[in-house]
């Protein structure tokens, strides 16, 4: 009895829970749905947006607070409707430009009152909207040559373009889709893989057995999500990776903005898993599950900002887009990969996904089953 006593106190814990990670990693490479989920659905949405070779990207512009915006031609421009104009203060407004967020900034300016042409339209533009600029001067063109024709036909100009363009980084579709894929294979990661691993764990009876060994609950829970962890920061690699060397996916800062796209990964996936852990507690049978994972991850992967700007969406729906998880988590990604933010840049975001975790967690205490 005593030297049982002794064998007993000597139990590692810690090397325990990284034998059931290790085993439950192992377990992740050997099931095809999970490598299917992580791996194959982001890189195939990478590789199609990757090869393709021309879009038609939304032309956000903004208006210069000395424009004057009394006339017919700025009535023309707004109600064009590949327009979306953008209220900003201008010193916000040139760091969009040179960022690429916006495609130009216009001012109508009033050249002469009482002849033609009576405006010069300015466009400030950067090198980083070149993709854009040529439809923007489309654009701008049709709405002078419109007034020119059905008003005056026999006359000058109503407006002549002009057009400054300061230097700025190319921004790429990839660099928008990229960190949208990696948030959401982190997301569906989350959810849908830990709600499968703990209920299985449950009905398989295998739970039941940890509990006759001597290793407490923490520690099992804590097993089984580092195995889940370590899979999802190697496919993180991958996709960053394929990214970065096959489309030029842009890392401004190179290693370090790596590291930091990797950390706010972890983070995410935390955040996620405990949508997963909920999951796994509501779910009665292995049918159960999917209806409630897709309950968390399809808005998510709809309204997110996943494949086009949350801006694009209705003004109504706008404020329920900014309140997902992975709204913030995709915002953080793209600060930190373009625009060269760093994770104390990125407090706003990370703020809403600690609520988000608290909340989920607690949670998902109330409802996790371990039998």
């Amino acid at each position: 009895m005593e030297h049982m006593n002794n064998s007993k106190g000597k139990y590692n814990q810690w090397r325990a829970m990284l034998a059931i990670a290790k085993a439950s990693l192992k377990s992740i490479f050997r099931s095809p749905s999970a490598v299917i989920f992580s791996f194959l659905f982001p890189i195939i949405f990478i590789l199609v947006f990757g090869f393709l070779s021309s879009t038609t990207p939304v032309i956000r512009v903004t208006f210069d607070p000395a424009s004057s915006n009394k006339n017919e031609l700025y009535t023309k421009l707004i109600e064009k409707s590949n327009l979306k104009v953008i209220t900003q203060p201008m010193l916000i407004s040139r760091q969009e430009l040179e960022k690429g967020h916006i495609t130009a900034i216009i001012n109508i300016k009033q050249i002469n009152p009482a002849a033609y042409p009576k405006y010069a339209v300015e466009i400030t533009t950067s090198t980083a909207a070149a993709d854009r600029i040529g439809l923007l001067q489309s654009i701008i063109q049709q709405a002078i040559a419109e007034l020119d024709l059905v008003n005056f036909p026999q006359r000058p100009s109503y407006a002549y373009m002009q057009k400054e363009t300061l230097p700025g980084r190319e921004y790429r579709t990839i660099d928008f889709i990229l960190p949208g894929q990696l948030g959401f294979s982190l997301l569906s990661a989350g959810v849908f893989g830990v709600a499968f691993i703990f209920f299985n764990l449950r009905q398989t009876l295998v739970l039941k057995r940890f509990f006759a060994t001597p290793i407490k609950r923490t520690y099992i829970v804590f097993g089984e999500g580092l195995g889940r962890i370590a899979f999802q920061m190697i496919t993180a690699v991958v996709i960053l990776s394929i990214g970065h060397f096959a489309f030029k996916f842009t890392l401004v800062n190179g290693m370090v903005t790596f590291i930091e796209l990797m950390v706010l990964s972890l983070i995410g996936l935390i955040v996620f898993m405990g949508f997963g852990f909920i999951v796994s507690g509501l779910a009665s049978s292995e049918s159960t599950i999917p209806p409630f994972a897709n309950l968390v991850t399809l808005p998510q992967f709809l309204l997110a900002g996943t494949f086009f700007p949350v801006e694009n969406f209705p003004t109504w729906l706008q404020p329920l887009c900014r309140i997902l998880p992975l709204t913030h988590l995709n915002q953080a990604m793209r600060n930190v990969a373009f625009e060269g933010a760093h994770l104390n840049d990125c407090w706003p975001q990370l703020q809403y996904l600690l609520i988000w975790g608290i909340v989920v967690y607690a949670a998902a205490i109330k409802v996790f089953k371990w039998e």
